[in-house]
């Protein structure tokens, strides 16, 4: 015969085994409810699959001082300040790869690009724009100094904005906001510089032969 103090702790085992159990089953209902909860809550993104086009950047050389239009399959979005932001980091990654015929430290140049109406312009979408390029200052601090390196940059920047945005006609350009004297202490910011193609490529040399002596 069982004695009577075994069949209490048995009983009473079985009645702690049996509470635990419904607590368990009653905390993953509850954990289940939260999760569910947050799910419904969080909305979910809509795919952004931007397809890439035809896009031209202005790559500048060092080699031989030219500025070259180069066609690249970019993603680029609508939205015209965002596009050209995204466009002026895609033309400064090509510069912090190690093969750059113009290479410039990696890391971002750009803070924000805006597009202002020009004064007395028509509210259109046609119709005459400013481009304010705000550099960073890490940028500027890092860009090499020279009078043609710091102007082979801007004209790079200027070539590309122009293409991408036709309606463009003057560019200036800010530090952190602020207005600045120069990229690396040659190249004008104080400026307001037109927008225009600027492609450059040295004139051939044209040799010219000598008169027989006489």
């Amino acid at each position: 015969m069982i004695p009577r103090y075994q069949r209490i702790l048995f009983y009473t085992l079985a009645g702690c085994i049996a509470l635990m159990t419904l607590f368990l089953l009653r905390g993953c209902q509850q954990a289940h409810k939260r999760l569910a909860a947050v799910d419904n809550a969080a909305p979910i993104a809509a795919p952004t699959n931007t397809a890439t086009e035809d896009t031209t950047l202005y790559l500048a050389s060092d080699a031989d001082a030219t500025i070259t239009p180069t066609n690249r399959q970019l993603a680029l979005p609508q939205e015209p300040t965002t596009r050209a932001r995204t466009l002026l980091d895609h033309l400064f990654a090509e510069y912090a790869i190690p093969t750059s015929s113009h290479p410039l430290q990696p890391g971002s140049a750009v803070d924000d690009v805006f597009l202002l109406p020009l004064p007395n312009a028509t509210p259109d979408a046609a119709a005459p724009q400013l481009a304010v390029v705000n550099l960073r200052s890490t940028f500027v601090a890092n860009h090499p100094s020279g009078i043609e390196v710091e102007e082979l940059t801007i004209q790079s920047i200027i070539g590309t904005l122009h293409a991408a945005f036709p309606q463009l006609t003057q560019i200036r350009f800010l530090v952190d906001g602020q207005p600045h004297d120069t990229l690396a202490g040659h190249a004008d910011l104080q400026r307001i510089y037109p927008a225009i193609d600027t492609t450059f490529k040295p004139a051939p040399l044209i040799l010219t032969q000598e008169a027989p002596a006489k």
